[in-house]
């Protein structure tokens, strides 16, 4: 029989990449979390985990492993939540800006399903501007979306710089009459942010693509259309950082949590809880 608690902490190591992260996670001792993945390849007299790079990384048995861990895990929260008087019920709808999704979500997602897995979860993606006006319209429960400096709305989460990026900065950048941008269409904040910023310092711009999806911009700017604007953890792979000095420095935006006036308390503080504690966690030992 595994132990759960061996099962959680290996797989709290695959979603955050590294033991000290996992043991922050769980609210456990880094050797404590090594202790736990050392039994669990003893008994199972396989090797689960690559220690030899900068990220660690599951072998193929820790891969095979991962999926029946999941299923455990849910299993056996499944069962705590059908016993526990005070299990949480019910439907919550969560509007998440795009940046995000590509990022920390997936494992928010997982956390909080296994935690309660009686909670029925209606996902918005879009971009914060749009967030905004639909949870003023009371069509989203909970946002977890950007706000700019200097905005009082909502809970901060966390703050970091905007970055200019590009597939080939050197080819972009001063060698054409008007700075080729890629950007989502308004009310998008980045792009506010960017235009505001070329006009303040003069520098020509023209928009080369515009699109609702951070899919669709990636795609451009590894096309190498133009200059696309991102939170600096949400580079992806394929576009560089532009060197500073290129062009402006950017400010910096905050994500914020905002929950809508009315909405369940139990539930907007569950999962409010788990994106606090999963994003700060990551962002604190970035």
């Amino acid at each position: 029989m595994l132990d759960l608690m061996q099962l959680r902490s290996f797989v709290a190591l695959e979603q955050m990449g590294s033991f000290s992260l996992a043991a922050k996670k769980l609210g456990l001792g880094q050797s404590t979390v090594s202790q736990h993945i050392q039994r669990l390849e003893t008994q199972l007299g396989r090797s689960l985990v690559q220690r030899d790079t900068h990220r660690l990384a599951l072998t193929p048995d820790g891969e095979a492993l991962l999926a029946h861990a999941r299923t455990m895990l849910t299993i056996n929260g499944e069962v705590q939540a059908l016993f526990a008087e005070n299990s949480l019920r019910g439907h919550l709808r969560l509007g998440v800006s795009e940046d995000f999704v590509t990022s920390r979500l997936p494992d928010v997602l997982e956390d909080f399903g296994r935690a309660h897995p009686s909670v029925d979860l209606e996902l918005t993606v879009s971009l914060s501007g749009v967030l905004y006006e639909m949870l003023d319209r009371g069509e989203i429960d909970l946002v977890l979306a950007k706000r700019r400096l200097g905005d009082p709305r909502g809970e901060l989460v966390y703050r970091e710089p905007l970055v200019w990026l590009a597939r080939d900065p050197a080819r972009l950048v001063g060698k054409q009459k008007a700075l080729p941008l890629i950007a989502f269409p308004p009310p998008s904040i980045t792009r506010r942010v960017a235009l505001e910023t070329l006009e303040k310092h003069q520098i020509p711009w023209r928009i080369v693509c515009t699109c609702g999806s951070l899919s669709g911009l990636i795609a451009a700017a590894r096309a190498g259309m133009g200059v696309l604007v991102q939170p600096r953890s949400m580079v992806p792979a394929g576009l560089q950082e532009l060197p500073a000095g290129r062009l402006p420095a950017l400010e910096d935006v905050e994500f914020v949590l905002v929950p809508r006036k009315g909405a369940d308390g139990e539930l907007i503080a569950a999962l409010s809880k788990e994106i606090l504690s999963n994003v700060r966690n990551f962002q604190n030992a970035s």
